[in-house]
């Protein structure tokens, strides 16, 4: 039995039939002939217009839920946020780039590069917190974006949402058949199999990866808080583990590994920075589950924020103990913490930091598995993606159809595609994205439609636009090998003018109803500039990928999701006047009643 909206109404009627059709995909109107549909591609220019300066409104991001058939069960407090937090972003990130960014570019500095990419995490987390407790739906950074920069924007922002999720997934799954060849005494790529007529970089094919997610997708689908209790259960493990390494690696510390201490100056710092980013990617999972959170306005910011200083922790005393133990040059680029601990001559802890590795990677799985589902999930309620991704299951009350999707997307990927292309790939598309949210943050306190004057805009406009521009000149003039101060003497102190402006001359035009992020415009302008400028200290072949991604994502807007979307978009405006027209005129005859 399947199931499908009636028409003009909020309501679920049963239909039977097959369980797929071609309105579970594309049920609007455009579609419905190919003469719909050549017309809405001749009113493409029309169309991209309307979606590109229109903006969701909340209430409209809440009452979407209901395309889902099924509500998800609010079953989740702080203490699971915060170790959701904790699992999905405590994975392969520390455990595989720590000694391969220690060893090509930071040297021990590497300790410097995480509290660099920790802080910039620690900003986002403060903006993603304040949208999550006002906008509590599953589609995290998405709703936020629709609801104050538009829905293009939106759309853009989705695409790169998918892919940090697909890849962060592939990367977790990859490094885990390695850590797993190391537990079995085996060397880390031995249990992969070379494909020599492949293109370099995607001729290790690994079927464990692709074991471990469909593993983790069944798990995934059967209960959100089943997945929580095995969440924080193997991060309490995981978190022992860690403090194991900790201890047992200090014991061997020699000092002397700490020299030199930056071997490639301050680039090699920030260029390690960009890529270990990818070990903070991932907490934006914790935001979708905003919809299944108890009590938001508490929990969220407990969870999130809480969560993100014990990782910062965690993550520089793990880098730490790691340089201390083993020369920066000498270690593996592969599986670094467990030989390592061979190195100094504890054979048998390498055992331990390996299933403490597992333990880590399977959570992280585990959780990026249930929040890049709930995004799809909010995506296709949207109809920017096809509406049958947006069911929630009647029985399970999770989006098996979503989650089952993505994880093949992750399998594919984990299957082919090495560490090194995914982590820097990622990497982009979180920083791009964690830019956008902090952006969005500035204009929804500083601007609210009908409320701001157009002076007022104009000067917001003005100073987001001193930010940006300052901020994308900082990280293209590092970029491009410049080692002079010059450069910096004029782009920081238009970044300071512009934030200052946007302080002084622009009044507030909302405050934040239930939690808020400090020090608005200051932090939020910090994200900013502090994210563009890790984005221009990744390779030029990433960028190369990260066009072509956002190529495709644009020829499918404008022959698919621009077309789903304004027709839904368009009769959920008619729903609204319709109800509006409903009122008035019940209104009219109770007055008429009362005389």
């Amino acid at each position: 039995m399947d199931y499908e909206e009636d028409e003009g109404k909020a309501g679920i009627r049963q239909r039977g039939g097959c369980w797929c059709s071609k309105n579970d995909f594309i049920p609007e109107e455009s579609f419905q002939s190919c003469g719909n549909y050549v017309k809405a591609l001749e009113a493409i220019p029309v169309r991209l217009m309307d979606r590109v300066v229109t903006r969701s409104l909340e209430s409209a991001e809440l009452e979407i839920k209901g395309r889902s058939e099924h509500e998800m069960k609010k079953s989740l407090n702080w203490w699971d946020l915060m170790w959701f937090g904790v699992g999905v972003v405590v994975g392969a990130g520390i455990f595989v780039l720590t000694g391969l960014e220690a060893r090509e570019h930071a040297g021990p500095a590497v300790v410097l590069s995480y509290t660099v990419s920790g802080i910039s995490a620690l900003l986002s987390v403060f903006c993603y917190t304040e949208f999550a407790v006002e906008i509590p739906v599953a589609g995290g950074s998405f709703a936020y974006l629709r609801v104050e920069l538009g829905e293009f924007v939106a759309f853009i922002a989705a695409g790169n949402i998918l892919l940090e999720y697909v890849i962060g997934c592939a990367a977790v799954a990859r490094s885990w058949t390695s850590y797993f060849a190391t537990l079995c005494n085996h060397k880390p790529d031995d249990f992969r199999i070379h494909a020599h007529h492949l293109a370099d970089g995607y001729n290790h094919l690994d079927p464990i990866a692709v074991a471990v997610v469909i593993t983790i997708c069944i798990i995934a689908v059967l209960s959100t808080k089943g997945s929580s209790r095995l969440n924080y259960v193997a991060s309490i493990v995981h978190v022992v583990l860690i403090l194991f390494i900790v201890v047992a690696g200090l014991v061997k510390a020699d000092a002397k590994n700490f020299t030199p201490f930056a071997p490639n100056g301050p680039r090699g710092v920030f260029q390690a920075s960009a890529v270990v980013f990818f070990a903070y990617s991932g907490f934006d999972a914790v935001s979708t589950l905003a919809e299944e959170t108890k009590n938001p306005a508490r929990d969220i910011p407990i969870g999130l924020v809480g969560s993100m200083v014990i990782i910062i922790t965690v993550y520089c005393l793990l880098a730490l103990t790691l340089c201390l133990m083993q020369p920066f040059n000498m270690l593996d680029p592969d599986a670094a913490f467990s030989v390592a601990f061979q190195a100094v001559g504890l054979d048998w802890a390498k055992y331990v930091v390996s299933a403490g590795a597992l333990t880590g990677m399977t959570v992280a799985l585990l959780v990026a598995a249930v929040g890049q589902a709930r995004y799809l999930t909010h995506i296709a309620r949207t109809h920017m993606m096809p509406p049958w991704f947006a069911r929630v299951n009647a029985k399970t009350r999770t989006p098996v159809n979503a989650t089952v999707c993505m994880m093949c997307a992750t399998a594919t990927v984990a299957f082919f595609t090495k560490l090194d292309i995914l982590s820097k790939l990622l990497s982009i598309s979180s920083l791009f994205i964690f830019m956008l949210v902090a952006l969005a943050l500035l204009v929804r306190r500083y601007y609210v439609s009908g409320v701001t004057t157009v002076a007022d805009r104009n000067k917001l406009i003005a100073c987001l636009l001193l930010i940006l521009g300052s901020s994308i000149a900082t990280a293209t003039y590092w970029g491009l090998g410049n080692s002079g101060w010059s450069g910096y003497c004029i782009t920081l102190p238009i970044w300071l003018i512009g934030t200052l402006g946007l302080r002084v001359f622009v009044p507030p035009a909302r405050e934040a109803k239930l939690w808020g992020v400090p020090l608005v415009p200051w932090l939020p302008s910090a994200s900013i500039a502090i994210n563009i400028f890790l984005v221009g200290s990744i390779d030029g072949a990433s960028f190369i990928r990260f066009g072509m991604w956002t190529a495709f994502l644009l020829l499918y807007y404008f022959l698919f999701g621009l077309h789903a979307s304004y027709d839904t978009a368009k009769e959920y405006e008619g729903q609204l006047r319709v109800k509006s027209n409903d009122a008035g005129i019940e209104g009219g005859n109770n007055a008429h009643l009362s005389t």
